[in-house]
């Protein structure tokens, strides 16, 4: 029990003093929270007045920061504007058109309004020196002397300048317009600048081209007096075609480099780049047709080469010049219609010609080939070569009505054509031409004084026209009828026939017996005898003034036979009736001045 009762004792005291200790240790806390709540009154001032100058700090350097900025970007516009002034170099192009990105950019993400004002600034007279380079580029590859050359070779763009300018184009195009940038404060004057270029393009490969081509235009309308109709044709197709190819190149290379290529700009262009083609055209086919109107009976296969030649290009110009410039003029178009009046014309005319040379001028006419039968058949071959032209015209004309009112005569066709009709037109025509030339060297044969020498000019002339016109296997049969064949050879003939009654038939006629026989005898048989060897010595010394069948020796041998069969019988048949006297010998004689003939 005693000891128990010493530890609750003991027990008690620690409990008593620990009792003291928290007392002191409270009271102690207590007057430390007193002190910090008066330290807390005496420093709350100064810690408000610090934070004030901390946010004070904060905001100067923030200002020193932007300062800074600004600085560095006043000195980068000062480089690029140094740049930009002293305009691009086309070996260092990227470098140029980088400083344009960037101050484009510097403007889409905002500045100050002057600021703006300046990069804007910037922006168009960059893209202005752009647009200059572009147009010298152009400029030294359409200029200088052009190829001058027997046949025609126009000077393309050269190809390193291609290369050149489709960064360049490419750069241009991305350039802020009014369409794609409305608020760029340069937009406006990017595009006129553009423009300018544009239009500077067309207007300089436009001229180029035209210069390429003007030497060889000058020469077809040069060369037309002392050319081949259907030469010169082909030479104004030929030259029409290149004209057709250049304009296909530029539309090509106009939309590779145009500026602008939009639908909005590029038409206006390619119509500036065509005016001085379509103007040479004009200027060269109106000194051909005026040529041909000078004298149409002399240029009519000019006429209708030149028609032929425009109609086969009308397809083509439609659609490259006239669809893709959406324009409403067609050059072309106009000058094949002034064309295919002149030759409608000429159809008709010549019909006339051939009538009028019938007539004569009086006097002898000669025994050869007369000039308009040699000119006819050599304007019927060439009608081959101009069939399309001719056909047309014919169906515009109207069946029968080239005849200048002879008969009746038939509406022009202005419907669809039926197949073949143009072939069957050529066919009537081609009669006409025949049987009006027939016509016209009966009519002279028949006008001289001396008929036997006009039997021997439709002889001549007629067998010209079989020779030349029936051989085996001759193109311009194409275009004959069977009516047309045998005219020819039915016009040979009569002409033989006739040749043979004013030649030949005197001396057959001199043998003849008399109806009268009382008056026979030894003397009318010497007569008569000598009458037939005047009038062979006769005949002798007109066919060595009137040379029969002389280019064709083959017709001429067999016309020698059948004179021979003709007269020599008739001789042999009276020297036999006079045996006393020697004609073995004179028949031989005749028949060697018949083959002389």
């Amino acid at each position: 029990m005693d000891d128990e009762t010493a530890e609750i004792e003991l027990l008690e005291q620690n409990l008593n003093k620990t009792r003291q200790i928290s007392q002191r240790m409270t009271s102690i806390l207590t007057s430390f929270d007193s002190r910090l709540v008066k330290l807390e009154k005496s420093i709350l001032p100064l810690y408000t007045s610090t934070q004030v100058l901390t946010r004070r700090g904060n905001n100067i350097e923030s200002a020193l920061l932007k300062i800074d900025e600004a600085a560095s970007n006043q000195e980068g516009i000062a480089a690029e504007e140094a740049l930009i002034l002293r305009g691009p170099q086309p070996k260092h192009l990227d470098v140029y058109t980088d400083a344009l990105e960037r101050l484009n950019a510097s403007i889409a993400f905002g500045s100050a309004a002057e600021n703006q004002r300046d990069t804007a600034r910037l922006v168009e007279t960059g893209s202005k020196k752009l647009a200059q380079l572009f147009t010298k580029v152009v400029a030294a590859s359409s200029s200088g002397n052009p190829p001058a050359g027997s046949e025609f070779q126009f000077s393309q763009f050269p190809r390193e300048e291609v290369a050149t300018l489709l960064p360049l184009v490419k750069f241009l195009r991305a350039l802020p317009l009014p369409a794609t940038h409305p608020s760029h404060p340069a937009a406006a004057a990017i595009l006129s600048a553009l423009k300018e270029a544009q239009r500077g393009y067309a207007e300089m490969r436009g001229n180029w081209a035209r210069k390429c081509l003007e030497v060889y235009g000058r020469r077809i309308v040069d060369r037309a007096e002392t050319t081949d109709g259907i030469l010169a044709g082909r030479e104004l197709r030929r030259w029409t075609t290149n004209l057709l190819d250049v304009v296909e190149d530029e539309y090509n290379l106009l939309t590779q480099l145009a500026p602008l290529p939009g639908q909005s700009h590029l038409p206006s262009t390619y119509i500036t780049l065509l005016t001085p083609l379509t103007t040479l055209f004009n200027s060269t086919l109106s000194s051909l047709s005026a040529l041909i109107k000078r004298s149409l009976h002399k240029y009519t296969f000019h006429a209708l080469a030149s028609y032929s030649a425009l109609s086969a290009c009308q397809d083509r110009w439609d659609d490259l010049i006239t669809r893709r410039a959406d324009r409403k003029e067609n050059e072309l178009k106009e000058g094949s219609h002034a064309l295919r009046g002149v030759c409608m014309r000429s159809f008709p005319e010549f019909l006339a010609d051939l009538k009028l040379a019938g007539l004569g001028r009086g006097g002898e006419i000669g025994t050869g080939c007369a000039d308009f039968t040699i000119t006819t058949t050599r304007y019927l071959e060439e009608l081959l070569d101009v069939r399309d032209a001719v056909g047309a015209t014919l169906m515009l004309l109207g069946d029968g009505n080239w005849k200048m009112g002879d008969g009746i005569q038939a509406k022009p066709n202005k419907g669809k054509r039926a197949p073949g009709s143009e072939s069957v037109l050529i066919e009537h025509y081609t009669y006409d031409v025949v049987t009006t030339l027939i016509a016209s060297l009966t009519t002279l044969s028949r006008s001289q004084r001396r008929p036997a020498f006009g039997s021997v000019f439709l002889l001549n002339n007629t067998a010209y026209l079989c020779t030349n016109l029936l051989k085996s296997r001759s193109p311009v049969l194409e275009i004959f009828s069977r009516p047309t064949e045998e005219t020819i050879n039915s016009s040979f003939r009569t002409a033989k026939a006739g040749y043979f009654e004013s030649n030949f038939s005197p001396l057959v006629q001199a043998l003849a017996e008399d109806k009268d026989k009382s008056g026979g005898g030894k003397t009318a048989a010497k007569e008569k005898f000598t009458r037939f060897f005047d009038l062979l010595e006769e005949t002798k010394e007109r066919h060595q003034l009137a040379r029969v069948l002389d280019d064709d020796e083959e017709q001429r041998q067999m016309l020698e036979d059948e004179v021979v069969k003709l007269v020599v019988p008739s001789l042999r048949r009276f020297t036999q009736k006079m045996r006393e006297k020697e004609f073995s010998k004179s028949t031989s004689r005749a028949r060697s001045v018949l083959t002389i003939c």
